[in-house]
C-alpha cells in the first residue's frame, strides 16, 4: 500500500457507482491508478484500475482498456482474473479485477537474492499462466518483477498481473502502442526495441526476471539508447547461477529468438525433466568445476641423484638437487610473505587443495540504505574469515567459495585493503574477475570523498588492476537543478515548486511540481527527467493538463484576481445540473454565469476556448450586445444567474448561442469570465475567431488597460465519447 495524495482521482472512503468503496491506493502510472476496493454488496475485495480523467475520453486508451478486459477469457490461477469495465457518473472509466494479496517480486528483489528453488517454482507457475495466455494469442509484453505477485508470499502461488499493453497476435489486432516499443528496458527482449514481439519475448522477460531476483539486483542495461541496444545483443551473465537454473535462464534469455525455448510449454518440459536436481541444502552459490587435483608427476628417469660413490678423491662434494629445491622454496616463502599466505599460494603444500575456478570472480556490494553482501571465490580460509568478519561488522552477509585460480599471490590482502577503504561509503561495489577489478561508490561526505580520490589516484591496492569511480552526492538537491528541468519543459506558463526550501531539497523531501501543461506527454516528461535527478526522493507532478489552445490563451490572460463569479453547467435535454463539467457526444451543454451579490456594476466578457483552437464569445456578441452588469441584473439584488449558452430549442427560437457535443473535437474547453470597469476591446469581437487572433487582441488590450480589469474567473468544460 502507498499513501494517498490529494491529487489522486479517488480517496479512501469514496464509493464508485454505489458498489465499490475505495480502501487504499495500490499504485500510480502515467495513464492510470490502481486502488484496493471492497464491494458494498458482496464484501469481496477487488483491484480497480482507473484511467486518469484526461484519458477517459480518449478512444485509443479506451480501446486499450477494453483489450485488457477481454483477457478475462483466460481462465488460469496464475493469471489475474479480470471482470469488466465501468464508467462513473463523472465519466471516469475503471476496470475491475481480482485483488491479489501478497508481495510482488519487485519487493522481493529489493529485499535481496531469492533461493534458486523458489525461482524454479515461480518459473513453473508463471510459465503455466503464459501458456494459457499464449494459447489465446495474447502476449504480455511487459513481464517484470512488479507484474508478478506471490499470493500469500508463496512462490507456488505466483500470479501475473497488468496486461495493460498486452497484444493480441491475431492478424490486424492493435494496441495503442502499435508496433512501437512496449515494456521495461531492463527485462524487455532485444527484438522489442525494434517493435517485434511474440510469445518468445515473454519467455525472455521471464528469464531476465529470474536472474535479477536470483542476484537481488535489477539488470544494468546502460545509461543511453546506444548502450541499451549494445547490451541487449549480449548474452546474460549467468556464471554465478547454479544448475539447473543457469541453463534454464540461458535458454530462455538468448538474444536471438530462435535460440530460445520457443514456447512456455518447452519451458515447462525442461522443468519437469530437471525437477529435483537443485540441492536445497547447498550453500555454494558459485558452482565450480570439480577438476581433479593433479597427481604428482613421477621423477624423470635421468634425473641425477646424489654424487656417485666413485667420485675422484679430493673433489668437493656435490650438493643434491633436493637441497637446491629446498633453498628455492625457502626463498619463495620469504619473497611471497604474507601476500602468498592470504592468496592461498601454499595451500597445496600445507593445507587443503581447492578446485580451480575459471573465471575467478568475486562481487562485494552495499546498496544505498541496505546491508552489504559478498558472493564469489576466495583463495584461502584466512581471506574468507577476514571478509566474513567484515560483512558481519557491517550487518551484511557472505556466500564465499574456496577456489584456486589465475590470481596474484597478494590477491586476498589487496582485496581486503580495498574493502577497508570502501566500508564507510553510503553505497559501494567491488567487482573482480581475476586480478581485474572495478570499484564504484557514492558518498555525501566531502572529506571522505577527497580521501578516497587521493587513495585511489594511482590505482587500486597491490596487484589489482582497475580504477575507482567514487561520486560525491550532495545532501541537498539544488532548487536550480529542478528549475532547469521545469524551464526546459514548461509549455503552458511557468511551473511552480511548492515546498522547496532556500537550500533546496533534503534527502527525504518530495519534489512537487504544480501548474499547467499543454499535454500528457509534457507531464510524463517532467516525471521522467525529475526522476533522473531525484535520487531517493519522491516526484509528484501535480499539474493540470490542458491543450495547446488553452495554453496559448493562458499565457496572454490578464493578471487579475478571482472575483467569485460562478460558472454552472446544465445538461440541456434533461435540465440536470452537471457538477463534473463533463459532457458526452450528443449532449447539449447549458452555461449559466452566477453574479455574486456584491458585483453590481462594470461589464462582463464571457468566452469559451474550444479544444479545436477556436474562441466563441458568449457575451457580448453580435446577437447579444448588452453586457453591463446593471442591465444583466435587471433590477435584481443578491446572487443572479445570467445564461450565456442555451438549450438548442431556445437558441433557435431567440437567436441565442446553443450547441451540442459532436465527436469532431473532444477534450478540454475553458469558459473565461472577465469583469472590467469598462467594455473590453473598445468594440465587439466576432462571435467566433481563432485562438491566436483572440490571444493577440487580448495581449494588446491588457498592455494598455490592465488596471480596468477587476477579476478573472474560469472553469473547464470537458467533452468526451460515451
Amino acid at each position: 500500500m502507498i499513501d494517498s495524495r490529494p491529487t489522486d482521482t479517488f480517496q479512501p472512503g469514496d464509493v464508485l457507482n454505489n458498489t465499490y468503496r475505495i480502501e487504499a491506493v495500490l499504485g500510480r502510472g502515467g495513464t492510470s491508478e490502481v486502488y484496493k476496493a471492497r464491494s458494498e454488496i458482496s464484501g469481496r475485495l477487488a483491484a480497480l484500475k482507473v484511467l486518469k480523467a484526461e484519458f477517459s475520453a480518449n478512444d485509443d486508451y479506451l480501446v486499450l482498456l477494453t483489450r485488457e478486459e477481454e483477457i478475462r477469457e483466460i481462465r488460469h490461477d496464475a493469471v489475474v482474473r479480470y471482470s469488466e469495465n465501468h464508467r462513473t457518473q463523472d465519466g471516469l472509466v475503471y476496470l475491475v479485477m481480482d485483488y491479489v494479496e501478497g508481495p510482488g517480486l519487485d519487493r522481493k528483489l529489493r529485499e535481496g537474492p531469492m533461493p534458486a528453488d523458489d525461482l524454479l517454482t515461480v518459473c513453473r507457475r508463471v510459465s503455466e499462466g503464459l501458456e494459457a495466455a499464449h494459447k489465446r494469442n495474447i502476449v504480455h509484453r511487459d513481464l517484470s518483477p512488479d507484474n508478478i505477485i506471490l499470493r500469500g508470499g508463496d512462490p507456488a502461488e505466483a500470479v501475473i498481473i497488468d496486461f495493460g499493453i498486452a497484444k493480441d497476435t491475431n492478424p490486424g489486432a492493435q494496441t495503442i502502442v502499435g508496433n512501437e516499443f512496449a515494456g521495461k528496458y531492463a527485462y524487455a527482449a532485444p527484438e522489442q526495441l525494434s517493435g517485434q514481439t511474440d510469445a518468445r519475448s515473454d519467455i525472455y522477460s521471464l528469464g531476465a526476471m529470474l536472474l535479477a531476483n536470483f542476484r537481488g539486483k535489477s539488470p544494468d542495461v546502460g545509461n543511453n539508447p546506444m548502450e541499451v541496444v549494445k547490451r541487449k545483443g549480449e548474452r546474460l551473465d549467468t556464471a554465478d547461477v547454479p544448475e539447473p537454473l543457469k541453463t534454464l535462464i540461458d535458454r530462455m534469455a538468448a538474444p536471438e529468438p530462435d535460440a530460445r525455448f520457443q514456447s512456455a510449454a518447452e519451458v515447462l518440459a525442461y522443468l519437469r525433466e530437471h525437477e529435483g536436481e537443485t540441492d536445497p541444502d547447498a550453500t555454494v552459490i558459485f558452482p565450480l568445476p570439480r577438476t581433479p587435483t593433479p597427481k604428482a608427476k613421477p621423477a624423470p628417469e635421468n634425473l641425477p641423484q646424489s654424487a656417485p660413490a666413485s667420485a675422484p678423491a679430493g673433489a668437493p662434494p656435490r650438493k643434491s638437487l633436493g637441497g637446491r629445491v629446498g633453498l628455492i622454496l625457502v626463498l619463495a616463502l620469504i619473497l611471497g610473505g604474507v601476500g602468498g599466505y592470504f592468496g592461498g599460494l601454499f595451500d597445496g603444500l600445507v593445507g587443503p587443495s581447492y578446485p580451480v575456478a575459471d573465471p575467478y570472480q568475486l562481487t562485494v556490494d552495499k546498496p544505498a540504505n541496505g546491508a552489504p553482501h559478498a558472493i564469489g571465490h576466495v583463495p584461502s580460509e584466512q581471506t574468507r574469515a577476514a571478509m566474513s568478519n567484515l560483512m558481519t561488522d557491517l550487518s551484511g552477509t557472505a556466500d564465499l567459495t574456496m577456489a584456486t585460480g589465475a590470481i596474484a599471490d597478494s590477491w586476498g590482502t589487496d582485496v581486503m585493503a580495498t574493502l577497508s577503504e570502501l566500508r564507510n561509503l553510503e553505497e559501494w561495489r567491488l567487482a573482480l574477475d581475476g586480478n581485474a577489478a572495478q570499484v564504484t561508490g557514492e558518498t555525501s561526505d566531502a572529506d571522505l570523498h577527497a580521501h578516497l580520490i587521493k587513495t585511489f589516484a594511482d590505482g587500486l591496492p597491490g596487484a589489482l588492476q582497475g580504477s575507482a569511480a567514487i561520486d560525491l552526492i550532495p545532501v541537498f538537491l539544488a532548487a536550480s537543478e529542478v528549475e532547469a528541468v521545469l524551464d526546459h519543459l514548461a509549455d503552458c506558463g511557468p511551473l511552480a515548486t511548492p515546498g522547496v526550501t532556500p537550500v533546496g531539497y533534503g534527502p527525504q523531501s518530495d519534489i512537487i511540481v504544480a501548474g499547467k501543461v499543454a499535454d500528457t506527454a509534457t507531464r510524463i516528461g517532467l516525471f521522467d527527467e525529475l526522476s533522473t535527478i531525484a535520487g531517493e526522493r519522491k516526484v509528484v507532478v501535480d499539474v493540470e493538463v490542458l491543450n495547446p489552445t488553452l495554453c496559448l490563451i493562458e499565457s496572454n490572460l490578464p493578471n487579475a484576481p478571482p472575483g467569485g463569479i460562478g460558472v454552472d453547467f446544465i445538461v440541456g435535454d434533461r435540465n440536470e445540473h452537471n457538477p463534473s463539467g463533463r459532457f458526452f457526444v450528443g449532449e447539449n451543454p447549458i452555461i449559466d454565469i452566477t453574479l455574486p451579490a456584491d458585483v453590481v456594476d462594470g461589464y462582463l466578457t464571457v468566452s469559451i476556448l474550444d479544444v479545436s483552437g477556436n474562441v466563441y464569445h458568449l457575451l457580448p456578441n453580435l446577437n447579444r450586445q448588452e453586457n453591463a452588469v446593471a442591465k444583466l441584473r435587471d433590477g435584481q439584488s443578491g446572487p443572479v444567474d445570467v445564461r450565456v449558452a442555451y438549450s438548442v430549442d431556445e437558441a433557435a427560437r431567440n437567436n441565442r448561442i446553443g450547441f451540442t457535443v459532436d465527436d469532431s473535437s473532444l477534450g478540454k474547453s475553458k469558459v473565461i469570465v472577465l469583469h472590467s470597469e469598462e467594455p473590453l476591446f473598445g468594440g465587439l469581437r466576432p462571435t467566433s475567431e481563432s485562438a491566436s487572433g483572440y490571444a493577440t487582441a487580448l495581449k494588446d488590450h491588457v498592455e494598455t488597460n490592465q488596471a480596468s480589469i477587476l477579476s478573472l474567473d474560469s472553469r473547464i468544460l470537458t467533452t468526451a465519447a460515451p
